[in-house]
């Protein structure tokens, strides 16, 4: 290379203009542009045209002065910005952080990194400072046969005898579950046939599943508005598990008993 640059210098003082490149053209263009040329060397020792865009460096015909007038600059990005707060409260969502070019990358210089980056986000309160964090808890559910069994003064004593009607039903509208539901068939857990995909179900909230203070059960997706997913999770098979979201809350449950069941 260095006896090259000798005889090109030596061309040059013999032949004025023969060294004419990308520098004395004044082009530099970025990707494979054919219009990009110029007359002179080129860097496999051929005179005539040559190019002066980004490409000639992998199709081998560039002028001979081209890492020199259009050297390579890589992309040069600023600081990331603080995290966005959650796009929305009381559901899963994401925040947000960016951050700028402060240079293009030019000749061939390294790409420009991600500017923005997002990660999962769940704030459990909205804007009014109201708790919400009941919407996120899956649902343990149960058939409703089951309730008739339970002894709810047995199970929770600090119920007393004026709170045994308290409850409420949930209707939710199942949006998916997993095969393991399908293929229940023991005597104790055939209900969870009688879940499916789009269907109406009436889940009853009663103590003992309902707390005796907030009078709320786990997973009722009360402060959910009706585009939320939720997630509930069959008592006797953990893999026959889903998703719904809230229709209403009623006082009574009126859904088909193979479509009712209760929270546990």
């Amino acid at each position: 290379m260095r006896t090259l640059w000798m005889a090109l210098c030596a061309l040059a003082h013999l032949w004025p203009g023969a060294l004419a490149g990308c520098a004395e053209a004044g082009r530099c263009c970025p990707g494979r542009d054919p219009a990009c040329f110029a007359r002179g060397w080129r860097l496999d020792r051929v005179y005539g045209t040559c190019f002066c865009d980004q490409a000639c460096r992998l199709t081998g015909d560039c002028c001979f002065d081209y890492a020199r007038a259009c050297p390579a600059r890589p992309c040069f990005v600023g600081e990331w910005s603080p995290w966005s707060g959650c796009a929305d409260q009381c559901k899963p969502t994401i925040r947000v952080r960016r951050r700028s070019v402060r240079q293009e990358p030019q000749n061939g210089g390294a790409p420009c990194p991600p500017l923005e980056e997002r990660a999962g986000c769940l704030e459990y309160a909205t804007r009014q400072g109201q708790d919400c964090a009941h919407a996120f808890v899956p649902a343990f559910i149960t058939t409703s046969a089951f309730n008739k069994e339970r002894t709810r003064q047995a199970a929770s004593p600090q119920w007393s005898t004026h709170t045994e009607d308290a409850g409420y039903c949930m209707e939710f509208k199942t949006e998916s579950l997993t095969p393991h539901c399908a293929l229940e068939n023991r005597p104790l857990t055939r209900w969870m046939q009688y879940l499916r995909e789009g269907y109406t179900v009436c889940v009853d909230c009663q103590p003992p599943a309902m707390n005796s203070v907030s009078l709320r059960c786990s997973g009722d997706g009360l402060d959910s508005d009706g585009n939320q997913t939720l997630h509930w999770q069959a008592i006797g098979n953990p893999r026959c598990q889903g998703t719904w979201k809230k229709v209403r809350r009623v006082d009574h449950c009126s859904c088909p008993a193979v479509h009712s069941f209760i929270f546990i």
